[in-house]
């Protein structure tokens, strides 16, 4: 089952002229986020000339991210979802978790603003659009980003309005969804980093504009998961390594120097 999921990945294969280290694969269960903006492949030639790690990963939403650390599919986690992420740890499918950086969920739409949320916290917004009937794009994918979706129309009082003819069900990933958003003029609940990620392809042509920012509810966490020793065959020593060097001062300064438009995307908030 490994070997299926490492086929599947596209490599890069990067050198180490000068180095004097032999690449090391290392097999990383992350989200779309991490590598829809472009930090994966951003931070990856510098992983391998500092640690001789060649960092490969599976982009999927967290939900799924975490199936994979469960089946030992992979050899580290790199996810968004605390609540989930305690759980899965709970259960002893992980022994440590360590948060190393951030950035925050806003929510987007067409900018005539139908249900008139520009200005809103999370949850008054969400309870806008409800009472507009206006179109609403979900990942609907149980994705970290999914996560909180959901968990904001719990917090809201209104539960998922999953039944409800505006509210639509991507399962798939945020650009993916975000596109949908446009195309259908709905609302969507998005990371800012992915946002800058799908403002800056699209050159202009986003159809949607931020909305609702800055609320607390809306911080999006991201941290490392070491897996249980369970997993017998995966890359434990590596995985230290790396969550080693994501936490250091030369791997936090590199999180915060990534920057797409001149907009920094991810905040280094290793402890």
């Amino acid at each position: 089952m490994r070997n299926l999921f490492i086929s599947l990945v596209m490599l890069t294969v990067l050198g180490l002229a000068g180095t004097g280290l032999a690449a090391e694969p290392i097999l990383v269960g992350t989200t779309t986020s991490t590598a829809d903006t472009g930090l994966l492949d951003y931070l990856a030639p510098k992983i391998l000339k500092d640690t001789g790690l060649d960092m490969r990963w599976i982009a999927v939403g967290t939900g799924k991210a975490l199936e994979h650390g469960k089946n030992c599919d992979v050899d580290i986690l790199m996810v968004h979802a605390p609540a989930a992420e305690k759980k899965f740890i709970a259960e002893g499918h992980g022994v440590s978790r360590a948060e190393f950086m951030y950035n925050d969920f806003v929510i987007v739409g067409p900018a005539k603003d139908a249900a008139k949320i520009k200005g809103k916290g999370a949850l008054d917004a969400l309870k806008a659009i409800a009472a507009a009937g206006a179109p609403f794009a979900s990942r609907g994918d149980d994705s970290g980003t999914d996560k909180l979706e959901k968990r904001l129309w719990k917090d809201s009082g209104l539960g998922v309005p999953d039944k409800a003819a505006w509210y639509m069900q991507v399962g798939q990933g945020m650009l993916a969804t975000l596109r949908i958003a446009a195309e259908r003029g709905a609302y969507a609940i998005t990371d800012r980093g992915t946002w800058i990620a799908y403002e800056a392809k699209e050159q202009g042509k986003a159809g949607l504009t931020i909305l609702s920012e800055g609320d607390q509810a809306l911080r999006n966490q991201y941290s490392i998961i070491l897996l249980a020793p369970k997993c017998s065959k995966i890359k434990h020593a590596a995985a230290r390594k790396l969550e080693a060097w994501l936490v250091s001062k030369t791997g936090q300064k590199a999180i915060a120097d990534f920057k797409l438009q001149g907009k920094q995307l991810f905040t280094p908030n290793a402890k």
